[in-house]
């Protein structure tokens, strides 16, 4: 029986989205067959300008044992080391540009290609103004206290929610990457971010993975990064989010 093809058509003006995207895929997919890990990534058809054709995943509901499967698995691709923070190719957050470039400070490029570019991108001047000078408050105790945890960087999915892990019989599949080397928290906060994976994901990840002292201000951290994200592409209804996650790291780093 032929394998049955998904079309993905290219959502933005960028002829090089779609590109970009599976370059994400194939990065995921070199490190986990070098690995011999059991998380699968859809192979790559064919991909121009327009379209991205990808291996079709007849996805269903998952098993207990498969959120234990991504829990385990995940925790072992989150052990295996990279060479530097970042990435070599700037990719998309959803509809919305990543930067990248490559660093040795993990708590600098998180402040500024993360958190400050997505300020930088607010069309509200005086929203844009009230996170700038949040930003500029919180700049050198944020990142002191991020490069204060020594993470090592590791490869990341970096759109870790549910809508971007599918299930088929035994299998479990990742897909949508907007892939980047930091700190394996930050997609454990994601995942967090629109009410969680099932808890026995959690736990079998924190047997092999357990989370930093720290996790749950880096998970405030790390989310508003995607809070950002959220109120640049979908409007008002995550400002509050973002203030709110700004306010409780400004009352705990400064």
């Amino acid at each position: 029986m032929p394998v049955m093809a998904f079309i993905k058509n290219n959502p933005s003006q960028d002829p090089h989205a779609l590109h970009i995207e599976a370059d994400g895929l194939r990065a995921l997919s070199k490190v986990i067959k070098q690995h011999n890990l059991a998380i699968c990534v859809p192979d790559i058809k064919a991909v121009n300008s327009q379209q991205l054709i990808l291996e079709r995943i007849p996805n269903q509901s998952a098993s207990k044992q498969q959120w234990q499967q991504l829990g385990d698995q995940l925790a072992r691709f989150h052990q295996i080391p990279q060479k530097h923070f970042g990435y070599p190719l700037d990719n998309y957050i959803g509809l919305n540009p990543q930067k990248n470039g490559l660093s040795d400070n993990w708590g600098d490029f998180f402040y500024n290609q993360r958190l400050m570019f997505q300020c930088q991108r607010i069309q509200d001047t005086s929203v844009s103004e009230e996170i700038r000078q949040q930003l500029k408050k919180l700049q050198q105790p944020l990142i002191n206290w991020l490069n204060q945890q020594a993470v090592q960087p590791v490869l990341l999915h970096g759109d870790l929610w549910s809508g971007n892990v599918l299930f088929s019989d035994n299998k479990v599949w990742l897909i949508d990457p907007a892939v980047y080397w930091g700190d394996s928290e930050a997609d454990i906060a994601m995942t967090e971010l629109f009410g969680g994976f099932p808890q026995v994901f959690y736990q079998t990840y924190q047997r092999q993975q357990p989370m930093s002292t720290d996790y749950d201000l880096k998970k405030i951290c790390y989310n508003l990064y995607h809070y950002l994200n959220h109120y640049n592409l979908f409007g008002p209804g995550y400002l509050a989010a973002c203030r709110s996650h700004l306010n409780r790291l400004t009352t705990a780093l400064t």
